[in-house]
């Protein structure tokens, strides 16, 4: 079932690309993948052990924080808003808890590196939180519980022009 879930989230991203007026074709696509500092999810397993389903620390307090101990961040490669492979179980632990915290809602922030026009930026960057977004309803997460923006390049979370600091800057937060 994952296989056919993450396959057909990419054809969603895929056709979602094709629906824009905005063309994030025009820049030519390069492979430079950064490292993901996305983090392993805090969970207790559920079960004898031969079961892989696993449970979700929950916050019922509505103090505006997400899961215990898992990242916030999905990172992406240069000038993409495919979700990567290992974003899938931090976004899966994100699904948990929504479902989890029914009451609860979460922004998704997508954000760019500083390359690019700021029009072009934006819409990569609502991309990227639309693919979040989709990822988290597909995985049953109400759509009434999440929404998505783009800062484009406005909010850099590292300064400087190393591929490490855009690395950081091509993402998006994951914020209760």
């Amino acid at each position: 079932m994952k296989k056919s879930f993450w396959a057909g989230l990419w054809m969603v991203a895929l056709l979602a690309g094709c629906a824009s007026g905005v063309k994030l074709d025009d820049v030519p696509v390069e492979d430079k993948s950064a490292t993901s500092a996305a983090g392993g999810a805090t969970s207790q397993g559920i079960g004898d052990g031969q079961n892989s389903v696993k449970g979700v620390l929950t916050d019922k307090s509505g103090s505006g924080v997400g899961p215990a101990g898992v990242g916030t961040v999905v990172y992406f490669d240069y000038d993409s808003f495919v979700v990567r492979s290992e974003a899938r179980p931090l976004i899966e632990t994100h699904a948990r808890f929504l479902q989890a915290n029914k009451q609860r809602k979460a922004n998704l922030e997508g954000h760019t590196d500083e390359r690019g026009g700021r029009e072009y930026n934006l819409a990569l960057g609502q991309k990227r939180a639309e693919a979040v977004r989709q990822a988290l309803t597909l995985l049953g997460v109400s759509d009434a519980q999440i929404e998505a923006v783009s800062y484009g390049k406005e909010k850099p979370a590292a300064q400087g022009a190393s591929e490490a600091d855009y690395a950081k800057n091509r993402r998006v937060e994951i914020r209760y």
